[in-house]
């Protein structure tokens, strides 16, 4: 069979991309897990630290935000972050890409807000560093150029799936968020991508990020998980609403130092009165799993409290300048609520809940609904979890949390448009 001149070029291309995805796949899980793995130490040390002295709370924010601002001002082009919305803008407008200096500029900015407690995760840094990283390959090859879109889709999922091990999440990810393409070349990309992240991340960095136990579930427990579905949904647009309004308050100062101080000092006193919003909250959603055995009703106003106030310590830290998004925001929320849920609904109606299933739940149904991507949330849930035995009532909480989420509100943070009524 005779091949044409147009063919072997068409298979050179195909392979010269899908080697691109590959390459772009293992250095976008080396920054996402290095990033995660440092991330995880200092902020072990900080919090350590801060057992001992709970007034150095006081000052960490403040020399976080005011390093980010200095790294900022001297290194990066003196540019802020916008995070998801730098890529959507790079996906969605051909005269706009990602510059090679957003790989550092998002990795320490993101490290460092954590690290010093600001409230929120290293998410949406590790994702905007891995695009750029795909943006990055498409442009080394002149003929390259032309997959900006597929490789920058494949640098993202790539990180998604080496911060949670969740390789379906990562690729469902792209496709939700970011790109509704459906050429076989653009899947194609994205899966080797994430493939190769899913193997590097399982063979040198796995670790599991939560230790809990799901055994199964009870269908009379199904009303009250649609419940959970409304609830999370609504506190997902809290959460949107929130972020939005800070920004934009933060934004209004014209003077650096007065938002950074201003926005320290506010994460400062909210971590001081509620240690458990420091950084990305991860040791906060292990503190809820401990108490799923048996909570007590007692810990019902400090939870409740927890939960109202994590939406502002986030928007603060995201207003005043550092860097990060509603990722892991979003799953503390959720472990919260389900916990508070459960507890309720056990002590005064004495139901019977399964605790530990509620705050898994709703881990993914908040995430759903505050990202808009409920099929992400699904599957990145189940990776966490480690088993799909709660998968049928995580489909229902997340797609009624998406739901309920966009009546209220019919953007996320990543699609918010400052003109919309």
């Amino acid at each position: 069979m005779n091949i044409s001149p147009y063919q072997v070029k068409k298979i050179r291309r195909v392979v010269a991309v899908l080697m691109a995805a590959a390459i772009t796949g293992v250095l976008s899980a080396l920054v996402a897990d290095t990033l995660k793995v440092i991330t995880e130490h200092y902020e072990s040390i900080f919090l350590e630290n801060l057992h001992h002295n709970r007034y150095l709370i006081f000052i960490i924010p403040l020399i976080g935000l005011t390093t980010i601002q200095m790294l900022r001002y001297f290194l990066f082009r003196n540019k802020a972050n916008k995070g998801i919305k730098e890529v959507l803008d790079t996906i969605n407008k051909n005269g706009n890409t990602l510059p090679a200096y957003k790989i550092p500029s998002h990795y320490f900015n993101g490290l460092l807000t954590v690290i010093f407690g600001g409230s929120t995760g290293i998410e949406v840094s590790t994702v905007v560093s891995t695009a750029a990283i795909g943006a990055l390959s498409s442009r080394k090859v002149s003929y390259l150029r032309k997959y900006r879109t597929d490789l920058v889709c494949a640098g993202l999922a790539a990180g998604v799936t080496a911060l949670f091990n969740a390789p379906i999440a990562g690729f469902l990810f792209a496709f939700e968020v970011f790109t509704k393409r459906r050429s076989k070349l653009h899947t194609a990309s994205v899966i080797t991508a994430v493939i190769a992240s899913y193997l590097l991340t399982r063979f040198f960095f796995y670790k599991q990020v939560f230790e809990f136990n799901v055994t199964g579930w009870r269908s009379e427990a199904f009303p009250y998980i649609v419940l959970l579905g409304v609830l999370a949904g609504i506190n997902s647009a809290y959460l949107t609403k929130s972020v939005l309004f800070f920004k934009k308050f933060f934004s209004s100062f014209h003077n650096d130092y007065i938002r950074i101080i201003g926005g320290s000092l506010i994460i400062s006193t909210l971590i001081f009165f509620m240690p458990n919003l420091y950084g990305e909250g991860y040791e906060g959603i292990k503190h809820v799993f401990l108490h799923v055995d048996a909570p007590s009703i007692a810990l019902l106003l400090p939870l409740l409290a927890v939960l109202l106030l994590k939406p502002i310590a986030t928007s603060v830290t995201l207003g005043a300048g550092g860097d990060g998004g509603v990722f892991a925001p979003s799953l503390f929320i959720g472990a919260f609520l389900g916990l508070i849920v459960s507890m309720i609904l056990n002590h005064y109606f004495n139901l019977g809940l399964i605790p530990v299933n509620f705050v898994v739940i709703g881990m993914a149904a908040v995430l759903s609904g505050s990202i808009h991507a409920p099929f992400t949330s699904i599957f990145l849930v189940c990776a966490l979890a480690d088993n799909y035995i709660l998968f049928i009532p995580i489909v229902v909480a997340s797609l009624i949390s998406k739901w309920v989420a966009s009546k209220i509100l019919p953007y996320s943070v990543y699609t918010y448009k400052p003109n919309r009524a």
